[in-house]
């Protein structure tokens, strides 16, 4: 097990954990972005399964938030705008009147300090960064720990742990595109996926929710068995409809099941287990990636990956009923979410 380090453009730093079975997971200090989780097919071939850009000066102002940590808050904010303790708080309106991933200045934006360890059976690095009050308009200093761990299981690993002074709003996430045809070889079309979970957040047209929770029975959003994803892209269904003919959608956990999500690719035979302490998976079919983005495997192109966002919901700030983003000054926030990979 080996960690190493590089300077990329804009003398970012990108650091690669490997393992000794082969696998490795490189990441840039600049909003803590994954570019490569690389992993072998049934065959022992090595590919990229999350996309990545063929030029880093595009994740300087991306749109589609590839592969990069997401706060204070993941999701979007209505109105951009919430009250805590009686006193009202304006975000930055970056979309439409919403505030959408933390603002233009979100974390993804933030250059972290690294940490990296090493032990027998793991590697990692853990990124730092404190976030003063009012950034992004947010209350409270908050100060944040996100670790990237590799095992020898080929379990790669992400753990939040932040600290606020002042009650405040936070959840965080990744917004890395799954596709385990290897290197973007193929759309997710053909990948089945799984989940565990009942329960699905209705959006309005701004894919904002709407205080509605849905049961999934009877919809193209029951993913509770083994499912293709070309069974469900491209429903009629008005939810679907809305978000471009895809997926966009919050999924609540139902945590009866060591695995939350399983994600299935016949063809390379590579399955990825997630599990997680999270309450909720924001489930993205990248219904709106556009030719005019270069991948390194090329032109993306819509569906050309998954966000698997694990997160509580943005909801909680104007509904009752949903998983809280609210942490109270000297609360312990503590999250994680692994991404377990094997081959049929």
């Amino acid at each position: 097990m080996n960690i190493t380090e590089q300077v990329t453009v804009n003398e970012w730093k990108e650091v690669t954990l490997t393992n000794d079975t082969g696998m490795s997971v490189s990441f840039l200090n600049y909003g803590g972005t994954i570019t490569g989780i690389n992993v072998p097919d049934q065959n022992g071939h090595v590919e990229n399964v999350v996309l990545a850009y063929e030029n880093y000066e595009d994740y300087i102002d991306d749109p589609n938030y590839l592969g990069a940590l997401i706060g204070r808050v993941a999701g979007r904010v209505d109105r951009a705008s919430f009250s805590i303790n009686g006193e009202e708080y304006h975000l930055q309106e970056n979309e439409g009147t919403n505030s959408l991933h933390g603002g233009e200045q979100g974390f993804h934006t933030k250059l972290w300090e690294l940490s990296p360890f090493q032990e027998e059976d793991k590697v990692g690095v853990i990124l730092t960064y404190d976030s003063p009050h009012l950034e992004g308009g947010y209350p409270g200093n908050l100060s944040i720990q996100v670790t990237y761990q590799l095992n020898n299981k080929n379990e790669f690993t992400i753990s939040y742990s932040a600290k606020s002074d002042q009650d405040t709003a936070l959840t965080l996430t990744n917004h890395s595109y799954f596709n385990l045809s290897g290197d973007a070889k193929r759309t997710i079309h053909d990948q089945t996926i799984q989940f565990d979970s009942n329960q699905f957040v209705e959006l309005d047209a701004n894919l904002i929710p709407t205080g509605k929770i849905e049961s999934v029975q009877e919809t193209p959003f029951d993913l509770r068995e083994e499912t293709l994803l070309r069974d469900k892209l491209g429903s009629t269904h008005p939810q679907m409809d809305l978000a471009n003919l895809g997926f966009d959608h919050s999924f609540l956990f139902n945590h009866d099941k060591e695995e939350s999500v399983v994600v299935k690719d016949g063809k390379s035979g590579r399955v990825m287990k997630l599990m997680t302490n999270q309450p909720a998976i924001v489930f993205y079919t990248g219904n709106n990636l556009m030719e005019d983005h270069k991948l390194a495997s090329g032109p993306a192109k819509k569906h050309d990956g998954m966000c698997l966002e694990t997160q509580a919901s943005p909801a909680s700030l104007h509904h009752e009923g949903f998983p809280d983003v609210r942490l109270k000054a000297g609360e312990l926030y503590e999250k994680y979410t692994t991404f377990s990979f094997e081959a049929l």
